[in-house]
């Protein structure tokens, strides 16, 4: 299955950032997942793994370059990424609707905040948003504003919230994805919370390496398992997995690449 995966790296999206493109096998109508990396400078590599195991589950993955040290905090980049996406879906084999707006860290955050307010992308509304060890309290570079105050003024429709938070996260406590998934369900949005025994960097199949200053694929289990975990819930998320199959669980988890 992973041989078969579409890989095409190095793709242009605007201002001088690169992008890469995972397709599954097939040439029927795809969803597509575009996956923000954290904090850390053009990153889009750290996300490989994970993006590999979420196109074996028949979702395009579109993972961008950004760079949070940018004027705007990466504003520039991450909505030009966007437009990217939404401009090729046609192309890619899906629609302007047919997309998952998922993040990690820092740019989980930036996927919720459009997610609970529409305003951030002119209006646009995502198929789903999901969050992989994200905070939520803090502004988003995509709106201005933190999605958890953007939630509580409300106005927005709701959309499908998949959140994915390691128990073992001593960068972003796991506490922030419980308060703002039990916000989200006061308010009566859709969401799907798992928190597996993992940590940051495990929930997207990495870990991080002090030696390189950055993360690689992960090697320990308890990250493979959470990532595998992300993968699922991602492609659940864009409607090719049944939400009951999201679950971190059995002979089937175990079927999946592992990056």
């Amino acid at each position: 299955m992973h041989e078969e995966i579409l890989a095409e790296h190095g793709v242009p999206y605007g201002h001088g950032k690169l992008l890469d493109i995972y397709r599954p096998p097939g040439d029927g109508p795809t969803p597509i997942v575009l996956l923000w990396h954290g904090v850390g400078q053009d990153e889009r590599d750290v996300l490989e793994p994970l993006a590999r195991a979420t196109a074996a589950l028949g979702t395009i993955v579109v993972v961008p370059d950004w760079r949070s040290d940018a004027p705007d905090e990466g504003r520039a980049h991450l909505l030009a990424s966007l437009a990217f996406t939404r401009e090729s879906a046609a192309g890619l084999g899906a629609g302007d609707d047919a997309i998952v707006l998922a993040g990690w860290s820092r740019g989980g955050r930036c996927a919720a905040a459009i997610g609970v307010r529409p305003e951030g992308a002119d209006g646009w509304r995502p198929l789903a948003v999901a969050c992989l060890g994200a905070a939520y309290t803090r502004p988003a570079p995509t709106t201005g504003t933190s999605p958890i105050a953007d939630l509580a003024a409300g106005g927005a429709a709701p959309v499908p919230f998949w959140i994915v938070h390691g128990t073992a996260d001593t960068v972003v406590p796991v506490v922030a994805s419980r308060e703002f998934t039990a916000a989200l369900r006061r308010r009566g949005w859709p969401v799907r919370f798992e928190e597996p025994p993992s940590d940051h960097a495990g929930v997207v199949m990495a870990e991080y390496d002090p030696a390189l200053r950055r993360c690689r694929p992960a090697t320990a289990g308890h990250a493979i398992a959470a990532g595998r975990l992300s993968a699922r819930m991602l492609a659940a998320a864009a409607g090719t997995l049944r939400a009951g199959d999201a679950d971190d669980a059995g002979d089937a988890v175990a079927q999946l690449p592992s990056g």
